[in-house]
Parts: structure tokens; C-alpha cells; sequence
């Protein structure tokens, strides 16, 4: 398991270098990715789905995100985009191919509905997180004016 974080770590920060991350950024995403697939693999061992797994790797990614960003003082999207890498749904999206490449359209649906469910889990985790820390804000803004 070690040997899967240190791997998701080290490939988020390449592949910061290919979307040119600022560098005082790089480690700060590669540890998002890294948090990102540990959190992924605690909730597959644990039994979730890849569905399931995602979603709530991606809520936490998300968070980090937004506090590193108000942190850092950074855009949120380059600790996000970077973080969520490991849980792309490539493999899915490959063997969805594959199988209609084979005419197999049963096994093609099937991934190609994996993959589907994948990408909506991480958009509704970022969608939920965002939502939260706007609400958030409001609320520190109402306060402030009411003061």
C-alpha cells in the first residue's frame, strides 16, 4: 500500500511538470494525489464500490484543495486537477473501447457505465465541497456585516 501512495505521489508531481505547475505548487498537489489514492484505498479495502471509493477520495481532495488554496494563496484548481489523477477512470474508458473494438457490447456498456458513474462521482465531490465552502463564506460575510 506504501508502495501505491509513493507511486501516486511521484506521478502527480510529473505530471504537474507536464501542466507547468508553479513550482512552490508541486509537492503541495503531489501530496493531494498521493492523499487522494490512499483515501481511494482505504475505501476499497473497506468494501466500497469504484464508485463509492471515488467519491469520497475526490471530497477529501476537494477539501484539501480549497485549503490549500486559501492558504497558499493559489488557484484551487491546481491542487485539484492534479489531485484527482489517480482516480481517473482510464482503465474503464480503455476497456469500454476495447470491448466495442471486439463487438462485445455487453462488456462495452459495462464499462462505458463504470466510467460514467466514476466521472459523476467526482464532479458531485467537487460540486459538494464547493458548495460547503461557499456556504461557508457567506455565512463569514453575513457575520461580518451584521458586527
Amino acid at each position: 500500500m506504501i508502495i501505491e501512495i509513493l507511486s501516486a505521489f511521484f506521478s502527480v508531481y510529473v505530471f504537474t511538470m507536464l501542466l507547468e505547475v508553479p513550482r512552490c505548487y508541486k509537492i503541495h498537489s503531489a501530496v493531494a494525489g498521493a492523499v487522494c489514492w490512499y483515501v481511494y484505498l482505504l475505501m476499497r479495502d473497506r468494501g466500497s464500490s469504484p464508485m463509492a471509493a471515488t467519491f469520497y477520495s475526490m471530497l477529501v481532495v476537494a477539501l484539501i484543495s480549497h485549503i490549500l488554496a486559501r492558504y497558499l494563496k493559489a488557484p484551487m484548481t491546481v491542487f485539484l486537477v492534479s489531485g484527482f489523477l489517480p482516480v481517473v477512470p482510464g482503465t474503464a474508458i480503455y476497456r469500454c473501447v476495447y470491448y466495442l473494438l471486439l463487438n462485445d457490447t455487453e462488456l462495452s456498456t459495462h464499462y462505458l457505465i463504470e466510467t460514467v458513474q466514476i466521472a459523476g462521482a467526482i464532479a458531485m465531490a467537487v460540486f459538494i465541497m464547493d458548495s460547503v465552502f461557499r456556504l461557508v463564506q457567506v455565512y463569514h460575510e453575513n457575520r461580518k456585516a451584521i458586527s
